[in-house]
């Protein structure tokens, strides 16, 4: 199934725009592999529980954030998984890119596994953003997640990121459950070219396309590529997504 978003009506404003300050019941823990991880149970009786895979600059405000505010918007226990465990980096993109080829699939799913049993509920989604949303791809060969939303997550290892312990996310989706998975593209995203994007729409993943979108459009109000009713309607879509059965 794909879909392409061509947005004609009023859309609720979104969930990475300026808003009033949250209550933060936002808390570090750290996980039983000794990964660090941002978690909010505040929620009584939650509808699910969401590990959230995030983008290569990490753990930070940004994630602290989204936490928080899709625990009280989406009515879930919500965690966010840093995806450099140990390592200390600088936020240098250089830096960060030079490290994704030492990054094990094993070991990041195996966070992501831990995240989830960490909200103490029986079924959960994941999400993830740009290279988060790459190992969203590749958890789609786990039953751990009843549904899957990767925002312009790589389809294929970027050539500088590729190692013995980097997979192919294309690999992992037809091994796995790619009818879990919902994929948000930015047309215009250079990771994701629209030869790629046919490969995931024949793998029964189910592509949401916004035609004028580049890449990180959705969950960073702070980048000139933020585009606030495409990241609006994205991030309605990955709720229904993540709620339908």
């Amino acid at each position: 199934m794909t879909i392409t978003a061509v947005l004609t009506d009023p859309l609720t404003e979104s969930l990475t725009a300026q808003q009033k300050p949250c209550q933060y019941w936002v808390m570090r823990i750290i996980l039983p592999s000794g990964t660090p991880a941002e978690i909010d149970t505040s929620v009584t009786n939650p509808k699910m529980g969401l590990v959230i895979a995030p983008d290569i600059f990490g753990l930070r405000p940004l994630f602290a954030d989204l936490v928080s505010r899709l625990a009280n918007e989406w009515q879930m226990t919500v965690i966010a998984v840093e995806p450099f465990p140990g390592k200390e980096l600088s936020p240098d993109i250089g830096e960060r890119f030079a490290e994704m080829a030492k990054l094990d699939d094993d070991v990041h799913l195996r966070d992501l596994t831990e995240a989830a049993d960490a909200l103490g509920v029986d079924r959960v989604g994941l999400i993830g953003f740009c290279m988060g949303g790459m190992y969203c791809f590749k958890a789609a060969r786990s039953d751990r997640f009843a549904k899957i939303s990767s925002f312009y997550g790589m389809i294929h290892v970027p050539e500088g990121w590729q190692s013995t312990t980097q997979g192919d996310p294309m690999e992992y989706l037809y091994a796995g459950h790619p009818e879990r998975v919902l994929a948000i593209i930015g047309a215009q995203d250079p990771y994701t070219p629209p030869e790629q994007v046919t490969e995931l729409f024949e793998s029964g993943v189910t592509v949401c396309e916004y035609p004028h979108a580049v890449h990180g459009f959705a969950h960073d109000a702070t980048r000139p590529a933020h585009r606030a009713e495409d990241a609006a309607d994205a991030f309605a879509r990955t709720h229904e997504w993540l709620l339908a059965e």
